[in-house]
């Protein structure tokens, strides 16, 4: 039987989530379909162990999926299993979109939804079928790339395998006895924001697994210690579908604790935001991005400040906790409207938030503009971590936007801001503001060098 190894690589530098690492669902599908196909697999996340030699002299193919930030450490990975005689196949959003870049470390990138193309090129790998004739492949065909042509996105999710649970089960993060599980249940997004490269990826279009299918798998994580945390871009996207589904998970009991992705929008429909707390709800990621309505309008986000201060009160009056994201570096951005965003944060008091610095991805209009702008100052990928400046901004010079990150993290999660949460009795609150000034501090102490050179070179 032939063997396929699957490798997640580690996300670089110090971030929010560096305790909590959850596993993309890509490798496990693929995974799981490989199975399914007659090969023998096996998966690694490199952020929770490290890739043995033994892995890779076992594997005949060694599959690399990769985002913008683990790229460097993917090429690493993949010149590694190179050197070793193995044959390295690189997918994921940054291969998809740089290719050519890709194929310096690897021999075959599968470009766009891999589910599509896995078997065809494993079969034509083993001498059963044309490369050619593998949608989305990109390969070396001696001294030349051959970019073969990009299939659809696929319309059926149904028609993709649930996750073999034995794949997953030894690399789900533990938080407070909780098992963490990803479940995605929806693919796609129309609303095209200049910063984000998911539509790129995934199309502008919402695709829907249907609710028999989301339950097959629901039911399998109904243990008083699993939490499931939905990984759709916009978990209510459909509200009606939505609806249903939280009925059917009320319904069946399936009332275990979960959070997932939405937008402000969600706030419109009181209805819904019962069902969801009924249905188990514990926090919304909700990307708020800012409240200087120039920024929001530059970066075609399709929300008012209005809106989303509405939101956050009528989230909160259903005891639904909050983790709001905001961005700084946009072209109308200035020192004064970022001091305005972290204000704005202090006062609405979110159970947890993060200030992320503006990071041009490929696949994203922003990377398209500002490097044809000449703005883009680095392609070390490991810095695009939304933690670094990468770009030459309008409003600040570089050292002064990484600061305002940093030094709106320091006010947020101040200890009298802290405190404020434990007197109100938000005891999740008080303990995510004890760890996020503790990483910010850290942060701030592994970036000395960083941030002492882009100082002396304001």
């Amino acid at each position: 039987m032939k063997r396929m190894l699957f490798i997640e690589p580690k996300s670089p530098g110090y971030h929010i989530f560096s305790r909590f690492p959850l596993p993309r669902l890509g490798i496990f599908i693929l995974a799981t379909i490989m199975r399914r196909h007659g090969w023998d697999v096996e998966v690694v996340l490199e952020e929770t162990r490290g890739i043995s030699d033994g892995s890779l002299a076992a594997a005949d193919l060694v599959c690399i999926s990769t985002i913008t930030p683990t790229a460097m450490n993917a090429y690493r990975i993949g010149d590694r299993a190179r050197r070793m005689g193995k044959t390295v196949l690189l997918g994921g959003p940054h291969a998809t979109f740089l290719a050519e870049e890709a194929l310096g470390h690897a021999d075959f990138v599968i470009r766009g939804e891999g589910e599509q193309s896995i078997t065809a090129f494993a079969d034509a790998w083993s001498g059963a079928g044309d490369f050619s004739a593998v949608r989305g492949l990109s390969y070396w065909k001696g001294e030349k790339i051959i970019h073969n042509p990009q299939g659809g996105h696929i319309q059926d999710l149904d028609s993709l395998p649930i996750i073999d649970y034995r794949l997953l089960r030894d690399v789900l993060t533990v938080v407070s006895g909780y098992r963490i599980i990803p479940v995605q249940t929806s693919r796609g997004c129309p609303f095209d924001c200049s910063f984000c490269s998911v539509t790129g990826m995934f199309g502008k279009k919402y695709r829907f697994r249907s609710h028999n299918h989301v339950m097959e798998e629901l039911r399998r994580y109904s243990e008083p210690n699993d939490f499931v945390f939905f990984y759709d871009d916009n978990f209510t996207a459909n509200r009606a579908r939505a609806k249903e589904l939280l009925r059917r998970m009320i319904g069946e009991g399936l009332t275990f604790p979960w959070s997932t992705q939405v937008r402000v929008d969600v706030a419109r429909d009181e209805d819904l935001l019962r069902l969801m707390k009924r249905a188990g709800c514990h926090t919304l990621f909700i990307g708020f991005e800012s409240v200087n309505p120039a920024s929001l309008k530059e970066m075609k986000k399709g929300q008012t400040v209005e809106e989303i201060t509405g939101a956050i009160g009528a989230i909160k009056r259903h005891g639904i906790h909050i983790h709001g994201m905001f961005v700084f570096g946009f072209d109308q951005d200035t020192p004064e409207t970022v001091a305005s965003t972290v204000a704005f944060a202090r006062r609405m008091q979110l159970s947890s938030l993060q200030f992320l610095l503006l990071t041009p991805l490929p696949g994203s209009v922003l990377f398209r503009d500002l490097e044809a702008q000449g703005r883009i100052t680095t392609r070390d990928w490991s810095q695009y971590d939304t933690h670094h400046v990468v770009f030459r901004p309008k409003g600040f010079t570089p050292y002064q936007l990484q600061m305002a990150q940093v030094e709106g993290h320091d006010s947020v999660y101040s200890l009298p801001q802290i405190a404020r949460k434990l007197v109100r009795g938000n005891m999740i609150g008080t303990a995510l503001g004890v760890y996020a000034r503790n990483l910010n501090r850290s942060w701030r102490r592994l970036n000395a060098d960083y941030l002492r050179q882009m100082k002396d070179s304001a």
